[in-house]
């Protein structure tokens, strides 16, 4: 998954970025309405934690440029404003939840994963192919039965991969989905991501290389 923080109270949004990391979710952080829309025209996200009291570009505009755009990114209001009057006007503009500051990481990371699992039209949060279960909410991996300790990046691109249901996913896709901005796109950290855990998910390989496609879940089908 990968979210785009408008936030311009750098160490808030920094910490919300550090936060989600550590939850396997990449992060983009924009300072202001006009940096928040550029990223939205060249980078594809998820999900997007918007502050309305940003410099202009406002939050406002922004939540309505990616509604009339039809990004079809859900978006989590986030603000120090938290009378109803605020909400419902929030609400109005297209958001989808509203988080008032301060609030708990923990809450902020329960809050997206429900926001991903609608936007993937209610798909169940605990996903299940070819002998893998995959808790995003409790970030465990289980291959029949056993339990597989991952990496925050492997568990990321396992993500996306058993995401697509045995569809193929581009290594262009990978590094966009699970890393963020700052990732080099001649790196070959999707490689090198891929195949380590293609070890520690074990015998037999459950993750298929397509030559110069990409990667997919091996359903056996």
């Amino acid at each position: 998954m990968r979210v785009l923080i408008v936030e311009d109270e750098p160490h808030l949004a920094e910490a919300v970025r550090d936060g989600l990391r550590l939850e396997a979710i990449a992060a983009d952080i924009a300072g202001d309405g006009g940096t928040a829309l550029e990223l939205l025209a060249v980078n594809s996200y998820d999900l997007a934690v918007l502050d309305r009291d940003i410099p202009g570009p406002s939050g406002d505009e922004v939540a309505r440029h990616i509604v009339a755009a039809g990004l079809g990114i859900p978006i989590l209001m986030l603000t120090a404003a938290g009378r109803i009057d605020d909400k419902a006007s929030g609400f109005s503009l297209g958001a989808d939840d509203y988080l008032t500051k301060p609030f708990d990481m923990r809450e902020l990371v329960l809050r997206l994963r429900a926001l991903d699992r609608r936007r993937g039209h209610a798909r169940p949060p605990v996903r299940e192919i070819a002998g893998l279960r995959v808790d995003p909410f409790r970030r465990e991996v289980f291959r029949d039965g056993r339990y597989v300790a991952l990496t925050r990046k492997q568990f990321a691109v396992l993500e996306v991969l058993v995401a697509a249901e045995g569809g193929v996913v581009s290594a262009e896709e990978l590094l966009e989905r699970s890393w963020d901005e700052n990732a080099n796109p001649l790196t070959n950290a999707v490689r090198i991501t891929v195949s380590a855990l293609r070890k520690r998910l074990g015998e037999p390989w459950l993750i298929a290389t397509v030559p110069g496609v990409g990667y997919r879940i091996d359903t056996h089908d």
